[in-house]
This record gives structure tokens, C-alpha cells and sequence, in this order.
């Protein structure tokens, strides 16, 4: 039962990260589509921009702390490239650079959510495998 509980807080953490992201690429679109200026654009993405780096952060510690040796190794990429955007200061969106960047910060999005996707596939997977084993 433990180690069900324990895919289950992972694939929440999972679908929260994978809500934030969705919700920066829809920012994104809207600024493609004129729908949006680039400043509201950009505030919005700022914002949950640190939230995501640190539930991303919290859940490589946690599969840690569980023993789900795999699924941190795979999850490692995904957090170090977050600090590397961190260290060099290239996290937040920038208001003059909006219309600039806007395809590349798209590609940047639609990665993550590929990545964050395939762990979350390999979460539900083993959902699916503890719950079957607890019966």
C-alpha cells in the first residue's frame, strides 16, 4: 500500500508540473496570436516560472527519498537543465524579448511537457502494477 501511495503523490506532483507548463505554452500561443501583449505575457510566465523549478526540484528529491532509483536518474535532466537556466539567469521571460523567442521558448515548453508526459506514463504504469499487486 506504501508504495502505491507513493506513485500516487508522484503522479500528482507530475500532473501539477504538467499544468504549469501547458498553462506557460498557452501564454505563449496567446502572445503568437496577438490575443495578448507581451508584457502580460511575460508576467504570467514569470510567475509560476520559480514554482515549477521548485516542484520539479521536490519531486527528484522525493523519488530519492522513496527508493524509486529510475525514475530520479530519468528525472535528473529535466532538473539540472532547470538549474542551469537558473544560474545563468535565463529563466524568466523577457518583456522586449517576447516577440524574439517566442518559437524558441515554445520548443523549450513543448520538451518539458514531452519529458514530463514519458514520467508520467511510466508513473500511471506503475500505479497500475502496485495496485494489481496489492490485491
Amino acid at each position: 500500500m506504501g508504495d502505491l501511495l507513493d506513485w500516487i503523490i508522484s503522479f500528482l506532483f507530475l500532473v501539477t508540473l504538467l499544468i504549469i507548463v501547458i498553462y506557460q505554452l498557452t501564454c505563449l500561443a496567446d502572445l503568437e496570436a496577438d490575443h495578448i501583449n507581451p508584457y502580460d505575457s511575460s508576467t504570467k510566465i514569470n510567475r509560476v516560472i520559480l514554482p515549477e523549478f521548485g516542484l520539479q526540484g521536490l519531486l527528484c528529491v522525493y523519488y530519492v527519498l522513496t527508493g524509486h532509483w529510475f525514475m530520479a536518474i530519468l528525472s535528473l535532466p529535466h532538473l539540472f537543465y532547470n538549474i542551469r537556466l537558473y544560474m545563468k539567469k535565463e529563466h524568466l521571460a523577457d518583456v522586449t524579448e517576447m516577440h524574439n523567442t517566442n518559437k524558441g521558448e515554445q520548443k523549450k515548453r513543448l520538451y518539458k511537457i514531452g519529458h514530463i508526459a514519458l514520467c508520467t506514463f511510466i508513473t500511471s504504469y506503475w500505479i497500475i502494477h502496485s495496485a494489481l499487486g496489492d490485491i
